[in-house]
Formats: structure tokens, C-alpha cells, sequence
């Protein structure tokens, strides 16, 4: 072979090798950018995930502080406090509401707690005991009125047979939780138009007084009406209201047996048990004393038990008690107000051969509660029925209602001593 053919051969050979060489590097850096594109895509795939994740996390911490009636840290606080054991023996999340013109109170729910062999330190709210029970409850108030407002949470609990009324016993929750906290002397018991504040309660009760609260399975809290202009009780707004706390399933079940009645202080005051008889809605029979207009609603006629605290106020009925409670709608165009207590009716029974007047001690009606000028409302009358009567005599005749005349908180008459007169239709 030539020499020149030798030299063709390794030139050959040379060239294919860096060809070659040059080929794999640069399908390296191909290999090398593809990876480095897929692992950036990667990383930035991996920390969308964990900024979503994150962002998910913060939502549902911010939804379980927002809405969730979860009580077991503060249950867990309060134990460590007193140095107690505790035990949950009933809860309910069930919100109930009370609207006074534009703020909004609402117990969002509650959890009863048996709190036993706590430090004495912690006696004397509990009777001076050291065994007793806790109702922890979480209360929201929310401002929609145009103009601030000022509440004063004094959400006071009580029970039938109770000696005394319950408030909050600020020394068992962590105090930037509880309400009075927050809307309190240091910041004027504002709330701003617009917000809306929550927070919790505590009512101790000392071992005897918490079985009896057990036994009757329903207590009530009172809401206080707020107020226009600080530190000035006389422009308060809107109306008080109650809310009732089932302390057991019963209780639970006898509350929502009592959505069906009327809430006449029979029902709202936990007076005893009704059991509806005859019933009649939406009558709509008006009549005009002036420039008021009333309007027959409807009736019901429920057996009434009393409970034994109640028991003596209806010792005369010894055959049994029927309650009659009677609904009006009042439609006030006068230039005063249409005050509920100070107005009086009669109801005529037996074709018109006996009659008796109404029992303002079982209607749940204070002093300043009123229907203001130019404003509608409701209004009830009850009225106490011997049970035998009722039964054998009077059920299967007419009962005639004569009401008013109409008068303001003063006990004033507005109507000029007219009177509006129905008959209750079968």
C-alpha cells in the first residue's frame, strides 16, 4: 500500500473521530438543557404545589378559628387553670339569632362541661364548691347599621327554680377570647358599622346548682338591646330577646316542640309544658281604632302543666288548665307609641255569659317594649281556661274577644276608649 493511501486512510479515520466527538457533546447539551428545562419545570411545578398547599393550610386554620364551634382548647385551658378534670357531657351547634334593628346577636353554639376537683382558688363562683359544671358559650355580635354602636354583653343566664342569675366567670378562658374582652369599658363597648365581633362565655355553676340545671334540661340567656350614643341608656335600639339553651336531648326536643307555640311567657319563660289543642292562622279580621289598625291573627288553645316551681300560681285550677293565646298584628299611624304592656282585653265565653280578663303575668312583655309611630308589630293576650269547663261547657261555642283601647307606655289612652271586638272562627 503507498504511502499516500496510508496517510488518506488515517485522515479519514481522524475526521470521523471528531465528528463523532463533536456530535456526542452536542447531543450532551441537548441531554443536559432537556434535563435542566424538566427540573426547573419540576421545581417550579413543586413550589406552585407547596404555595397552594400552604395557601390551602391558611384557609382552613382561618375557617376553624372563623366558623368552627371546636371547644376542646379552651376545655383544655380551663382544666389546666383550675387544675380539675373535665368531661363534655353535652354540646349544640344549632346557631339561633336575635336581629334589634340592624345588630345581630347570635349564640353560635355551646358545650356543657362537668369541671370536678378544681383548686379552691376557684370556689366561690361555683357555690363555694369544688365539684360543679361549666357552660362554655360562643356568642357573635355584628354591626350593620350605618352608625357605630355600643353593646354591653350582659348576656345573663338563668333556669326555672334558679336562686340567683348566671354571668360570665372571666377567670376560666384565656381573656383575649372571652366577649366582655372585647367589647368592654377600655374600648366603650363599641362596635363600628360593619364589624362584627366573637367570643366566649363562661357560666359556673357549683355542683348542686348543676344538677339542677341538668334536671331541667332548658335554660335562657337574656340579649340586651343596644345603644345608639355611649354611656346613654335611653337610646337604645331595636328589642331585647332570649335565647334558650337545651342542656340534654330532651331539653333539645321540648325546644323544638316549642317553635310551634307562641311565645307567650307560658313558652319563652319555661313555665311548664303545652300541648296544642285547636290551633288557627292567618285570620286576618281587622278593625280600626283611629289611626291604629288591629288585626286578629290567630289562636291557640294548649293544655298547659305547669312545672312545680310554677305549680302554686295555678293552685285554683284543680280540674286542669287550657291557656288561650290570642295574636294580633297592630299597625300604629298615630303619633305615639302603642305600648304592650298597658293594654287590656276580655274574653266572653258561653255565649257571652261568662267572661275573663287577660293574664298580663304570663304575656313576656317588659315595660319598654312597644310598637313605636309608624311602625307594625305583633301583639298576644293569654288567657287562663278552666280545663273541665273548657272540655264539657265552652269549647263548642263561640269565644269572643274585646281588646283595647289602645295606650302608650304611660298607660294614656290613644284610641279615645274605642275598642276592637272579634269572634274567634272555628
Amino acid at each position: 500500500m503507498s504511502k499516500k493511501i496510508i496517510m488518506l486512510l488515517i485522515t479519514i479515520v481522524i475526521t470521523a473521530l471528531i465528528v463523532s466527538g463533536c456530535g456526542s457533546d452536542k447531543n450532551e447539551a441537548k441531554d443536559s438543557e432537556a434535563n435542566d428545562a424538566k427540573e426547573s419545570a419540576t421545581t417550579k411545578e413543586d413550589s406552585k404545589n407547596e404555595a397552594k398547599a400552604e395557601e390551602e393550610t391558611k384557609e382552613t386554620v382561618q375557617q376553624e378559628s372563623d366558623g368552627s364551634n371546636d371547644f376542646s382548647k379552651l376545655i383544655s385551658y380551663m382544666e389546666e387553670q383550675t387544675e380539675g378534670t373535665t368531661e363534655v357531657v353535652y354540646e349544640n351547634n344549632e346557631p339561633q339569632t336575635h336581629e334589634m334593628e340592624g345588630v345581630t346577636v347570635s349564640l353560635d353554639g355551646y358545650s356543657l362541661v362537668e369541671l370536678k376537683d378544681f383548686h379552691t382558688d376557684y370556689a366561690i363562683p361555683f357555690n363555694d364548691q369544688t365539684n360543679g359544671g361549666v357552660i362554655v358559650a360562643k356568642y357573635t355580635v355584628k354591626n350593620d347599621t350605618d352608625n357605630d354602636a355600643y353593646y354591653m354583653p350582659s348576656f345573663y343566664l338563668s333556669y326555672t327554680g334558679a336562686q340567683k342569675s348566671f354571668n360570665n366567670y372571666r377567670d376560666l378562658l384565656p381573656e383575649e377570647e372571652q366577649l366582655p374582652t372585647k367589647l368592654a369599658p377600655s374600648n366603650d363597648y363599641v362596635i363600628k358599622s360593619g364589624e362584627t365581633i366573637t367570643g366566649y362565655y363562661t357560666y359556673p355553676f357549683g355542683e348542686d346548682q348543676w344538677k339542677q340545671v341538668l334536671a331541667e334540661s332548658t335554660a335562657t340567656a337574656e340579649v340586651p338591646a343596644p345603644q345608639a350614643k355611649k354611656d346613654d341608656f335611653s337610646s337604645t335600639f331595636g328589642k331585647k330577646g332570649t335565647f334558650t339553651f337545651s342542656l340534654n336531648k330532651e331539653g333539645a326536643e321540648k325546644v323544638e316542640d316549642n317553635k310551634a307555640f307562641y311565645q307567650d311567657k307560658a313558652t319563652a319563660g319555661n313555665m311548664g309544658d303545652k300541648k296544642m289543642l285547636s290551633q288557627k292562622d292567618g285570620i286576618g279580621e281587622s278593625e280600626k281604632l283611629g289611626d291604629i289598625t288591629v288585626t286578629l291573627d290567630g289562636y291557640q288553645f294548649t293544655e298547659f302543666k305547669p312545672n312545680k316551681e310554677e305549680a302554686p300560681r295555678f293552685e285554683a285550677f284543680s280540674n286542669g288548665i287550657v291557656l288561650l293565646t290570642v295574636k294580633f298584628n297592630i299597625d300604629n299611624k298615630s303619633d305615639s307609641e302603642v305600648a304592650h304592656s298597658s293594654i287590656m282585653s276580655k274574653l266572653t265565653v258561653n255565649d257571652g255569659s261568662q267572661y275573663m280578663l287577660n293574664e298580663g303575668m304570663l304575656l313576656n312583655y317588659k315595660y319598654d317594649d312597644m310598637i313605636e309611630s309608624g311602625s307594625a308589630g305583633e301583639l298576644l293576650q293569654i288567657y287562663t281556661l278552666d280545663q273541665e269547663q273548657y272540655e264539657k261547657i265552652w269549647k263548642d261555642k263561640s269565644f269572643e274577644v274585646e281588646i283595647g283601647p289602645m295606650k302608650d307606655q304611660e298607660a294614656n289612652d290613644i284610641s279615645k276608649g274605642k275598642k276592637a271586638t272579634f269572634t274567634l272562627p272555628k
